[in-house]
């Protein structure tokens, strides 16, 4: 089987640039990086890369320009020095920095203003993570794109998820599953609290919420799925029973003498669903009160 090779640049020596050169190397491609410290470049070189003076070299060095820095700041600074504007023209740039929708919109307007493709990325991953069969990087970006920067963004995780031409598409979903996470995360760190004044370990806890991860994740699968079709007669799940759920958590917090602050935030959304008539309905239907203004 064919395997492409690629003149690649990594802008950016973090935890996660690194990882991302080491990857390329690995797989034979021709890596040229670029760091404001020279000196982070050192084991990279002697690994194979080739380190460039500027961002302008880096640039004019590959056909497809992976960007992976702290913030969209940083990457404007980057971007914007002397001689990239001219250098990146014909080129990809893949930008992997975090940031919001209209971050987005503005590196694909750039990229545009100065002839590149463009693809906007979300890693979803810790760096020791990336080049695994199930590692996700959330790609949004015109067609043609994709599919020139495919193959390489695959090696790197293999379940990235191309979201369409939509620019901002892979930036909003990172923050809608980031939403997701610190929701289940602090919701996590209240349960670890439980346990303490119960007398079982944080450890113990832990195994048993990854038995329950994938089950949950399906169940909000088709949570989203009944939200996309409108349809909010019980099948599953009815609010009543999480209504229940919440107030049972934080009644146990308060008997505890435990930080009451996540369980009572959680309690009083499920109270407000019932209140305003959706006791009786799919407990996704709380998207509705959700979607109301604030204090409505």
């Amino acid at each position: 089987m064919k395997t492409n090779r690629y003149s690649i640049t990594v802008l950016g020596l973090g935890k996660m640039g690194v990882t991302l050169v080491r990857l390329m190397l690995e797989k034979g491609h021709r890596v040229t990086v670029w760091n404001r410290s020279a000196a982070k470049a050192a084991d990279l070189v002697a690994a194979g890369a080739t380190l460039a003076a500027t961002p302008a070299e880096a640039v004019a060095a590959g056909d497809l320009i992976l960007i992976c820095v702290h913030d969209y700041q940083a990457s404007a600074e980057i971007l914007g020095a002397r001689g990239v504007a001219a250098a990146i023209k014909g080129r990809l740039l893949i930008q992997l920095t975090t940031g919001s929708p209209e971050d987005a919109r503005r590196g694909g307007s750039w990229a545009a203003e100065n002839g590149a493709a463009y693809l906007d990325g979300a890693i979803q991953a810790a760096p020791t993570q990336m080049g695994q069969a199930d590692t996700l990087i959330l790609v949004s970006g015109a067609k043609h794109a994709w599919e020139r920067g495919q193959d390489a963004l695959v090696y790197l995780a293999g379940g990235t998820t191309y979201l369409g031409e939509k620019i901002s598409a892979a930036a909003a979903m990172d923050l809608a599953t980031l939403s997701y996470v610190y929701g289940a995360t602090l919701g996590f760190f209240h349960g670890a609290l439980i346990g303490e004044a119960e007398g079982f370990g944080a450890e113990e806890y832990g195994a048993i919420v990854a038995k329950i991860a994938p089950a949950f994740g399906e169940f909000l699968k088709y949570e989203g799925g009944v939200i996309q079709k409108g349809d909010f007669r019980v099948s599953e799940s009815p609010m009543s029973i999480s209504v229940e759920a919440t107030e049972r958590i934080l009644n146990t917090a308060r008997d505890s003498g435990i930080n009451t602050e996540i369980p009572q935030f959680f309690a009083g959304f499920f109270q407000r669903a019932a209140a305003a008539g959706y006791a009786d309905e799919e407990v996704a239907s709380i998207i509705k009160l959700l979607r109301k203004p604030a204090g409505a």
